[in-house]
């Protein structure tokens, strides 16, 4: 098959101990799956359907961070507020439709550790204009994503710290026992919603203390037993 001009070229992520790239299709993520962070945002924090949002899946989106590798990012046009927000990512080998929660798990190839980076001022505007949030969740370079862990060699990753720090301060912590949804559901939930396939990425929600960011910042995201990512905005 020919195309008119050249298509875009599937993102491809590390993989631990791998030398093939994970092909990244789709990228979901969970809006306040933290109890905390639903509070510091505004939300009730109790244990209603979860609700999700995208991300674009292309090179100008994804930034891919290899294990020990510090990339760089462009403070983004049109914003005065760009917020931080690490996030555990599920990545997926299979998929399906209304998948059980008691088989949701077997979906899963691995972990990472990401950002979803977040124009919070435009985000705001949308939500108080009655409009989508694309504009501030999925811009060019918001979507930093770390080294993924295969499910084999992952540990206890449901009951793993989770962490930012900006310039060497602490700015976000939390456990991810405290997802209000955890991954077998949330992949499940998910599931009723689109047909999930191998390659799928879900950003699972980010604990409470989310701030903005200006050039110069240096920003570390870690998770137990992942490995961390390392992000300086210009």
């Amino acid at each position: 098959m020919t195309y008119i001009f050249e298509p875009a070229k599937t993102v491809g992520l590390p993989i631990l101990q791998h030398e093939a790239l994970f092909p990244v299709r789709r990228v979901y993520c969970v809006g306040r799956n933290y109890a905390e962070h639903a509070k510091e945002m505004g939300s009730d924090p109790e244990r209603e359907p979860p609700f999700f949002f995208c991300k674009h899946n292309d090179e100008q989106s994804i930034v891919p961070i290899s294990k020990g590798q510090t990339v760089h990012i462009p403070y983004p046009s049109q914003t005065q507020r760009y917020d931080y927000e690490v996030e555990l990512v599920v990545a997926l080998a299979s998929g399906g439709k209304n998948i059980a929660v008691a088989d949701a798990m077997r979906c899963v190839f691995g972990y990472a550790v990401g950002l979803d980076m977040t124009r919070r001022d435009l985000q705001s505007l949308m939500k108080q204009q009655g409009r989508p949030w694309e504009i501030g969740k999925a811009f060019d370079f918001a979507t930093p994503i770390g080294e993924i862990c295969p499910i084999a060699d992952a540990k206890d990753i449901e009951n793993a710290t989770i962490r930012l720090t900006v310039n060497g301060k602490t700015a976000q912590q939390g456990n991810t026992n405290e997802l209000i949804w955890n991954v077998a559901e949330t992949i499940s939930k998910l599931s009723d919603l689109f047909e999930l396939r191998a390659g799928d990425l879900i950003f699972t929600g980010t604990p409470k203390g989310v701030g903005a960011v200006v050039s110069g910042d240096e920003m570390v995201g870690e998770i137990d037993g992942l490995a961390s990512i390392q992000v300086v905005v210009d």
